[in-house]
């Protein structure tokens, strides 16, 4: 049994940190999150106390104690403000030591308290007995926002309405009103990932937003990047727990789940199991925690492979080792499926959990399950107008189905072309006709002169607008593919669909159609061999080319337990 959402004296528990190991210890749990509000305060005692416990059981010869010990998971709930309503978003596995994150979380809280303690002298100035410590008590685990002012004012006999509180004392031109630094649940959520954490939107039930207002607000922080929200929660119903679940798998998001544990403050409410009937399994933290895993996005052709498309038993055993740790292997190349298929069994580079990011990003493919995850196309309308053009310019140009090759005929380029794609051709007078629900992408081939493309590719610019990208995946292959591929976008789509942090993500290329995966990715490499542009691009430079092994310095850098 896990609790993923606990709260000590360093915000507004009852138990210390050191208290929370011990009661955990009491009560069977093997992992907790201490998630304090603003505060990662009391992070560094409950993790050195378990620490020193497991140590002082393992020297006494007591294995089976030290096993007893929970791990403590850093984490923090960070208080925001959406229309009016505290949001909380909590932060599992943050880098609590992160000297930003740290120094944002005390001016954070200097700026909001002093504004607040400005704000209840003012009144206090115009007869109202209020201060911050009272807003507290009455409105305890609240940022404290101006409603709290008006429902503390009228309680107290100081109003005889809320509309009296704005229109009079604290409204945004009133003369006791005082803005405050305001965080809301999006900004609260970037900062978490910039602490390399994990944001969970805390508590959803408990806003009172309504069906369709929270599947708003969730669908919102989901593209701020959210990644997980607690489905499990002490106070929830059999309904509440199905409808918070229903979001989770709408957006994609992981499961959390946690007591809230205050102690005293909270009665009745116990660590672990809530008001008795809280289970959080333990294969939700397994989920949780393999995002904390790294990917590795790389191109094939130029970066993993050697020159002559095959891989070198050095690498092979690099990647064996990577993976065997639980990192994650995405083949990315511009290649189509069934020739990285081919080359992945030919040289053994098949692993558990394994995608494909094929045609620079048109398609996305699972290994395991045998599907595709992401299929991008371009219209047959296109296909017909793009084929013409070529034709007009005596350029050699072919699209495919799924396992071929559409072309006009065998030539030079197709020759060159085949030596190393190795797929059977459809030979057609009527390209786009043969391909009546479009392609993943096309290819024009010149073997001498790669102006002759650029200038092709200039042509196509109007009519292709915001449907159609084109780029090199080297001097003699221009790759025509539809917009909202790329494999820096497939990127986004892997990472979000693996529930991992771009932070984790990790793009190896050479050419022209790796920029785009380089910069979306946390961390973007080039190769020795690499162009000059996507030297520029990358985070790193690999000190080898691909066929030295350049890549393994990276692995052995990042990829290890």
């Amino acid at each position: 049994m896990i609790d993923l959402h606990v709260h000590s004296t360093r915000s507004d528990g009852t138990y210390s940190p050191s208290e929370l190991v011990d009661y955990a210890i009491k009560k069977n749990l093997k992992a907790f999150a201490l998630t304090d509000h603003d505060s990662v305060d009391g992070l560094e005692e409950a993790i050195s106390y378990a620490q020193k416990l497991r140590r002082e059981y393992l020297e006494n010869g007591n294995p089976e104690l030290a096993e007893s010990v929970p791990e403590i998971i850093p984490g923090i709930e960070l208080s925001s403000e959406h229309e009016g309503r505290d949001i909380h978003i909590v932060g599992l596995f943050i880098d609590y030591k992160n000297a930003a994150f740290c120094d944002y979380l005390k001016q954070f809280v200097e700026s909001r308290d002093l504004r607040n303690e400005k704000m209840c002298k003012r009144l206090q100035e115009a007869g109202m007995n209020i201060t911050y410590e009272a807003l507290q008590k009455e409105f305890p685990n609240s940022v404290i926002t101006r409603a709290h002012y008006a429902k503390y004012m009228l309680k107290n006999g100081y109003i005889k309405s809320m509309k009296e509180a704005f229109d009079r004392y604290i409204g945004d031109h009133c003369p006791y009103y005082i803005p405050r630094e305001k965080v809301t649940p999006a900004q609260a959520v970037e900062l978490i990932l910039q602490a390399d954490g994990i944001p969970v939107l805390a508590h959803p039930i408990l806003y009172g937003m309504g069906t369709a207002k929270l599947d708003s607000v969730v669908g919102e922080l989901k593209a701020a990047g959210l990644m997980g929200i607690e489905s499990l929660y002490s106070t929830y119903t059999a309904a509440d727990e199905r409808q918070i679940r229903s979001l989770a798998s709408k957006y994609n998001l992981l499961i959390s789940g946690g007591s809230d544990f205050h102690g005293s403050n909270k009665p009745d409410l116990d660590l672990g199991t809530g008001y008795g009937n809280l289970n959080v399994p333990d294969f939700i933290l397994e989920d949780i925690r393999a995002t904390r895993k790294n990917l590795l996005f790389t191109d094939m052709d130029g970066t993993l492979l050697l020159s002559d498309c095959t891989i070198s038993p050095t690498m092979r055993a690099a990647l064996d080792q990577m993976t065997a740790a639980g990192h994650h292997l995405i083949l990315s190349s511009g290649r189509p499926l069934p020739s990285i298929l081919e080359v992945r069994d030919k040289e053994q580079i098949n692993y558990p959990n394994m995608l494909i990011l094929s045609n620079n990003g048109a398609l996305v493919y699972d290994c395991d399950k045998d599907v595709n995850l992401l299929e991008c196309r371009i219209s047959q309308k296109d296909i017909a107008y793009i084929v013409a053009k070529a034709e007009e310019r005596g350029l050699h140009i072919h699209g495919y189905t799924a396992r071929e090759i559409v072309c006009h005929g065998m030539n030079a380029e197709l020759e060159f072309y085949t030596s190393r794609i190795h797929l059977p051709l459809i030979c057609v007078d009527d390209i786009a006709a043969y391909l009546p629900d479009g392609c993943f992408k096309l290819q024009s081939i010149h073997l001498t002169d790669r102006s002759v493309l650029e200038d092709f590719r200039e042509s196509l610019l109007e009519y292709c607008g915001d449907r159609i990208q084109m780029i090199f995946s080297n001097d003699q292959y221009l790759e025509i593919l539809p917009a909202e591929a790329g494999k820096g976008n497939a990127l986004r789509f892997i990472a979000d669909h693996l529930h991992a942090p771009l932070s984790h993500t990790f793009a190896s290329g050479d050419a022209e159609n790796d920029l785009s995966m380089l910069a979306a990715a946390g961390t973007g490499i080039a190769m020795a061999n690499a162009t000059d542009a996507v030297k520029e691009a990358a985070h790193i430079v690999t000190k080898k080319t691909n066929n030295e092994d350049g890549l393994i310095e990276i692995i052995e850098k990042y990829f290890g337990e």
